[in-house]
C-alpha cells in the first residue's frame, strides 16, 4: 500500500462545505477528482496508484467496441480491474450504435458498473472509423448511441461521455450536443475544453465549461489544464463543474491526486517515496501485461514522466531508453531516483506526441 493522504479519511478536505457529495447516478464520489481515462497510460496499474493516493474514480483507457464483440485477448486485458475500483467505469469507443450497445453489455458482464462513451479522441484511426471526435458532428448519432446502451444494460448503469469543445473553431457545438446527450440519458458529461483541431496545444477554453454546466441538469466534469490545486480550485469555482478530471497533470505525477484530496500543494515527493512508487509501478506493469519485453518498453513513457524537472533527468532518459531488460531498469531507476532532487529548471521537450499517446 502507498503512504495514506494527509487528509482524514473522506479524503475531501476541499469539498468538505458541500453537504451531498458529487455524485454519478447511484454512485457518491468521496471528492470531485477524477483520472482522464488516456490511451497507453490509465491501465490497472496506474488507476490502482491514483485511486490510492485519493483519486475519487479512474475510468480505464478507451477500449475498443469492437474488440469486445471478438473479445480478443488485449481487450480482455483493458478489463481487468482491482476490488479498489468501485466503481469500474470502462470507456468505450466505437461508431455503431448497436456495436456499443453489444460492447455494454459485455462490459458490465466484465464487471462494469459505470461506462463512459470516447466522443473526444482526435487520433485518425478512431476517427476515421466514425468514432472519437467524429461524433462530435454527428449529435443525433452520438446520441443514439447513449440510447442503445441505456437500453441494453438498463437503470442500473450510468452511461456517461467525453467531449471535445468541437471539431475545429469553427464548430464549437458542445453545448447543444451536452444537451441531447442529457435528453438521451446520459448520467453525466465529461468536456475537454480543447477542438480535436487543437489536439493537446493552446489553451483549453474553460468558459464552455461552465456554459455547459449552465446548460443542463446532469454533473458535468471539467477537463484541460489542470496541473496543480490551485488550477482545479479554479476550475471548480469559475466554471461551476462538479468535477474536475486530471490528465497530463498525472503524468509521472500519481502524488497530485494526494494533493488534491487534501486541499494543499506540499510539493514533490521525497526521493524515498518516489522511487518507491516508481519501482512498485514497474512491477505491477510488468506483471499486468506479462511479456516483459513488451511491458519495459511499453512504460518508457512513464519513465520520461516520472523524470521531468529531476536533476539530470535528460541523462538519465538517453540512458534508459536504451535498455530492454526489467532489472537493468530497476537498477537504472534505483540510481537514479534514490538520491533524486527536483531541478525547478525548465526541460526540454519529452519527444512524446500526446495525441497519439493520450487520445
Amino acid at each position: 500500500m502507498l503512504p495514506a493522504p494527509a487528509v482524514d479519511g473522506d479524503h475531501a478536505a476541499p469539498y468538505r462545505n458541500c453537504s451531498v457529495m458529487p455524485r454519478i447516478g447511484p454512485f457518491a464520489a468521496r471528492n470531485p477528482f477524477i483520472l482522464a481515462p488516456m490511451a497507453g497510460v490509465s491501465e490497472l496499474p496506474f488507476r490502482v496508484l491514483a485511486l490510492e493516493m485519493g483519486a475519487a474514480l479512474a475510468p480505464t483507457e478507451l477500449i475498443s467496441a469492437k474488440g469486445l464483440e471478438y473479445l480478443n485477448r488485449r481487450t480482455r486485458e483493458y478489463l481487468r480491474h482491482a476490488p479498489v475500483e468501485q466503481p469500474f467505469w470502462v470507456q468505450l469507443f466505437g461508431g455503431e450504435p448497436r456495436g456499443m450497445a453489444i460492447a455494454a453489455e459485455r462490459a458490465v458482464a466484465a464487471g462494469a458498473h459505470m461506462l463512459d462513451v470516447n466522443m473526444g479522441c482526435p487520433v485518425k484511426k478512431v476517427t476515421k472509423t466514425g468514432a472519437g471526435s467524429a461524433l462530435l458532428g454527428d449529435p443525433a448519432r452520438a446520441a443514439l448511441i447513449i440510447t442503445e446502451m441505456r437500453r441494453a444494460v438498463g437503470d442500473r448503469v450510468p452511461v456517461t461521455a467525453k467531449l471535445r469543445s468541437g471539431w475545429d473553431s469553427t464548430s464549437i457545438g458542445c453545448v447543444d450536443l451536452a444537451r441531447q446527450l442529457e435528453d438521451a440519458g446520459a448520467a453525466a458529461v465529461a468536456l475537454h475544453a480543447r477542438t480535436r483541431a487543437q489536439g493537446y496545444g493552446g489553451r483549453a477554453d474553460w468558459s464552455l465549461i461552465a456554459q455547459l454546466k449552465r446548460a443542463v441538469r446532469i454533473p458535468v466534469i471539467g477537463n484541460g489544464d489542470v496541473m496543480s490545486v490551485a488550477d482545479a480550485r479554479r476550475m471548480l469555482e469559475t466554471t461551476g463543474c462538479d468535477f474536475v478530471m486530471v490528465g497530463r497533470g498525472a503524468l509521472g505525477n500519481p502524488w497530485i491526486f494526494r494533493a488534491l484530496a487534501a486541499g494543499v500543494d506540499a510539493g514533490p515527493p521525497a526521493a524515498a517515496e518516489r522511487l518507491t512508487v516508481i519501482l512498485r509501478h514497474l512491477g505491477e506493469h510488468i506483471a499486468f501485461h506479462g511479456d516483459q519485453g513488451r511491458a519495459v518498453r511499453s512504460f518508457r513513457p512513464h519513465l520520461v514522466w516520472y523524470s521531468k524537472g529531476v536533476r539530470g533527468g535528460a541523462a538519465f532518459r538517453e540512458h534508459v531508453m536504451q535498455l530492454d531488460g526489467a532489472e537493468a531498469v530497476r537498477d537504472a531507476c534505483a540510481r537514479f531516483f534514490r538520491d533524486a532532487v527536483v531541478s525547478g529548471e525548465p526541460e526540454p521537450d519529452d519527444g512524446v506526441d500526446y495525441a497519439t499517446a493520450l487520445g
